[in-house]
């Protein structure tokens, strides 16, 4: 089961979502989309709480409000966590979680730690968190399907794309070579012109 929220700082709204448990953490760090932002309680147990990314947006581009949201809600969906103030959130992308086979069900690292990035929580801010909870609802979506799906998606519009590319490196190539055919007829048609006005009188022989 994944719990999905509703961030309505930012228009159009963006949605928030989440594991039930470690198992279904497990599938989500499986079955994580490139777009996809993961958070979580840095150095505490907590829920992993991801952000899907807009196509084209970068984790650069995550405005300041939803980043507020995401951290309240790791912080809220931990049992130690919610209870200190001044914890650290970590965010990286979905790309840079690292998982190996001797690692514990929902238990991830990092590709590369210069890629991680903190967040400072001073305490818990219960309008935010009583405003996400009101939108909270439940999903049992096969993430594998989804993430098929997407990657499915992703090489139709590339091969478009490629072909698209082709047609207009056709529609070029043709253009050029009627260019080039347009000259030749010209430069022909000059030449016939200037031989066709030669009358083969020298212009100083008067009779």
């Amino acid at each position: 089961m994944v719990f999905y929220f509703t961030s309505d700082v930012v228009s159009p709204p963006v949605t928030l979502f989440m594991g039930a448990d470690k198992h279904e953490n497990e599938d989500l760090i499986k079955w994580g989309w490139p777009e996809d932002v993961w958070f979580h309680v840095d150095k505490v147990s907590s829920a992993h709480v991801y952000l899907r990314l807009a196509p084209g947006q970068t984790i650069d581009d995550i405005p300041n409000s939803v980043l507020d949201d995401a951290c309240q809600l790791v912080k809220a969906n931990s049992i130690m966590g919610n209870k200190m103030n001044d914890i650290d959130i970590v965010y990286t992308m979905w790309a840079n979680l690292k998982k190996t086979p001797s690692m514990e069900v929902g238990q991830v690292a990092f590709h590369k730690d210069k890629e991680v990035r903190k967040v400072r929580v001073v305490k818990r801010i219960n309008d935010i968190v009583n405003r996400l909870n009101k939108t909270k609802r439940e999903a049992f979506p096969d993430l594998r399907q989804e993430r098929e799906n997407r990657d499915r998606l992703e090489r139709e519009d590339k091969k478009k794309i490629l072909r698209d590319k082709k047609e207009k490196e056709k529609e070029e190539e043709k253009r050029k070579k009627e260019e080039a055919e347009l000259r030749s007829y010209a430069t022909l048609m000059k030449k016939e012109n200037m031989s066709t006005n030669y009358d083969g009188n020298d212009s100083d022989d008067f009779m």
